[in-house]
């Protein structure tokens, strides 16, 4: 197989040295924090330290599953998460004397714990805190009435994570859905700021206008009137992106549009800042003036251009938008009622047991790394007890965090959590050593790396993992165990766990090259649906659906292509064809959502049959790319889109709204560009795949 370029010491040097911008808010961190560290200080202060211990290591396992989103979501998956510890950790005390049963439990635990990835990340943090703790408490099997005791325990310290996780429920009930939509907003202000658009756009916007329908629409949604204004400015969003797409892409009078595209910039940044500290958007309508001052003093009296009507629609979102964002803030609500909005198809889940089913293949992603799972994680829990390792928990916990179901993850895990373990423990030691000899002195350092661990472990996971295992040594040193003496053990069992974990993945791998191309077809089909949808411009509930799939399938289409760039023995030129098609997508996408946004300028023209038909056609070509792409073949004819665009170029010359004409003019040879680029690249990397096999039997 052809090299890749790939470089196992450069992906670990990068592993290593990348660190991305902490995104924990530092309330979150505090109230995680305060759920570990006050049970324990309890504890000690009134004789019942064991109870403490059980209650904090509870809420310590728990507290991942403290994320973002509405608080009835976040009720439901701490509630989960903590029922899940409780079950595990009485599961362990029982049986765990008993080595059977005890791998039985750990396989069937290691399976269904790790079939849950597919329901997405936050799901997948409750199968492995389970499994977490069924290998931490059968290493202390203990009576039926003590293990229904500490599993009561640890169960409660969940509760309480999850009770200080909404204390802020009655007094901020909307508080994340208006962290949503200022993130949003944020978003479209720094697209505005862009004088161009890049072939990456704004990586994170298409996310955050994701997750902002899941936390306004999905099943867990908040309730009440003030909803009916956050939905107003999630729909004001998707519009006003549309417009800011299409003025980028008109090239036209471009003082104008920097200057308009500026001062947009700074009314949704102020939205932004009004909108997550919940307060009324003065500053918003302050700038919202500015940009209606120069609107009316430049424009006015102007030719109507494609530009001066959309920085009209635009300046009239940005009005509702602030109108918007001061009923949604502290203030006020909207008065009337509205209709229902739901979750556009492409965000809805299907029922959990069809999920499940679907997942049951060999196939499967899920399937396979829950089959990896349960079999590292019994081989490492029957080492542990068969050389009678020293605290030999660690070697299946650790096969339980660092086994994922990509390479990419599986390896960066692995490596960062060895080194972190050993540059834990050392800290730590030293630190105990430095500081007073007293358990309150203890507990103080203990809550200060509990709160590195956890504002830390998104920006740098080697350095939480130091922070965390400094805060488990001083946890257990509750229980006499010294933090001097197991450190050795703790490394090679961390060491152990993690080998285990990559030798699982590389004995029965996924490797993303096998399913980058179905990633790549199916955005490609997005697409396609997305033009076949524009084709009826007065379907806009249409439009709305399948932008949300294309949305989607392109974020998809990225993860996979960030995958497959971290692993080892990628052929280069289909890492170069999936580049090039994820790139020349974007730039369809793009005049696909300059297409939607001239939908009412379009109406206007005349020859509508014969514009309808082309974007069907450019959407039925695109489809075909696709079905090309997934089945790794050429495409022998195409419709000579082409042809069809000089025609209907010229039955545009004789509108009467000229500016439209032009804009259509210029957007459907761009469509033709964008389509016939892409069937290029296709065509292309078949042909060079056909004549590879030739070279190489070639060769001397």
């Amino acid at each position: 197989m052809p090299s890749s370029g790939y470089s196992l010491s450069a992906h670990a040097i990068e592993s290593l040295t990348q660190i991305k911008r902490p995104d924990v808010p530092w309330q979150v961190v505090l109230r995680n924090t305060a759920a570990v560290i006050l049970p324990l200080g309890i504890g000690l202060a009134t004789g019942h330290t064991e109870a403490g211990l059980a209650i904090g290591a509870g809420a310590l396992d728990t507290m991942f599953s403290d994320q973002p989103g509405p608080y009835r979501q976040r009720m439901r998956q701490l509630l989960l998460a903590s029922l899940a510890a409780g079950v595990a950790s009485l599961c362990g005390f029982l049986i765990g004397g008993q080595l059977l049963p005890i791998l039985l439990a750990t396989a069937a635990c290691g399976f269904f714990g790790g079939l849950l990835v597919v329901f997405g990340t936050d799901t997948a943090r409750v199968g492995m805190t389970s499994m977490i703790l069924l290998v931490i408490t059968a290493s202390t099997p203990t009576s039926p009435a003590g293990a229904l005791s500490g599993a009561a325990l640890i169960f409660s310290g969940g509760l309480l994570l999850t009770l200080f996780s909404l204390a802020a429920w009655p007094w901020q009930r909307y508080l994340p859905e208006r962290n949503a939509l200022a993130s949003v907003y944020a978003g479209l202000a720094a697209l505005a700021r862009q004088q161009a658009h890049n072939d990456a756009e704004v990586p994170a916007l298409s996310e955050a206008m994701t997750t902002l329908q899941q936390t306004l629409l999905g099943r867990h949604r908040a309730h009440g009137r003030a909803m009916e204004a956050f939905g107003v400015l999630l729909e004001l969003a998707e519009r006003i992106r549309l417009e800011l797409t299409a003025m980028a892409e008109l090239h036209a009078n471009p003082s104008i549009d920097v200057m308009f595209r500026d001062d947009a910039a700074r009314v949704l940044a102020a939205i932004a800042d009004a909108l997550e500290q919940g307060e009324s958007p003065e500053q918003a309508a302050r700038a919202l003036r500015t940009l209606q001052t120069s609107e009316s003093a430049l424009l006015d009296g102007r030719r109507s251009s494609s530009l001066t009507t959309h920085i009209h629609a635009l300046s009239g979102q940005l009005a509702a938008a602030v109108r918007n964002a001061d009923w949604a803030g502290s203030r006020g609500e909207l008065r009337a009622s509205a209709a229902e909005t739901r979750l556009p198809k492409a965000l809805r889940s299907s029922s959990t047991w069809a999920t499940l089913r679907a997942s049951l293949t060999p196939r499967s992603v899920a399937f396979r790394h829950a089959l990896r799972m349960a079999v590292c994680l019994s081989i490492a829990l029957w080492i542990s007890r068969l050389l009678q390792l020293p605290h030999g928990y660690w070697l299946p916990m650790t096969a339980a965090i660092v086994l994922r179901p990509d390479f990419a993850a599986t390896f960066n895990f692995g490596l960062l959590r060895v080194l972190g373990t050993v540059l834990g423990l050392v800290l730590t030691t030293a630190l105990l050593h430095f500081s007073p000899n007293e358990p309150w002195a203890h507990l103080a350092l203990m809550a200060v790396l509990c709160m590195a661990f956890r504002y830390l472990a998104t920006a740098h996971y080697g350095i939480a993992v130091a922070a965390l295992t400094g805060t488990v040594v001083i946890l257990l040193s509750y229980e006499g165990v010294g933090s001097s003496a197991a450190v050795v053990d703790r490394v090679i069992n961390t060491a152990l766990g993690c080998g285990m974990a990559l030798l699982a993945y590389v004995a029965w791998p996924t490797w993303e090259r096998g399913r980058a191309r179905a990633a790549l077809a199916v955005m490609l089909d997005a697409y396609a649906s997305y033009l076949r949808a524009l084709a009826q411009p007065d379907q806009h509930n249409a439009h709305h659906e399948t932008r949300s799939a294309a949305r989607t399938a392109r974020t998809n289409a990225q993860a996979s292509l960030d995958r497959m760039r971290s692993e080892p023995a990628t052929p280069p030129e289909l890492l170069a064809l999936a580049r090039t098609l994820f790139a020349n997508g974007n730039r369809l996408a793009r005049t696909a959502m300059t297409l939607e946004a001239m939908v009412d300028d379009l109406a206007r023209l005349p020859a509508q049959a014969e514009i309808r038909h082309f974007v069907e056609q450019s959407a039925e070509t695109v489809q075909a790319i696709a079905t090309a792409l997934r089945e790794q073949r050429g495409m022998d004819t195409l419709p000579d889109l082409r042809t069809r665009q000089r025609t209907l170029v010229a039955l545009l010359q004789g509108a009467d709204d000229r500016a439209a004409a032009e804009s259509l003019m210029r957007l459907s040879d761009r469509l033709v560009d964008n389509v016939n680029t892409l069937a290029h690249v296709v065509n292309r990397a078949q042909q060079e795949s056909c004549t590879e096999p030739q070279r190489s039997h070639a060769q001397p």
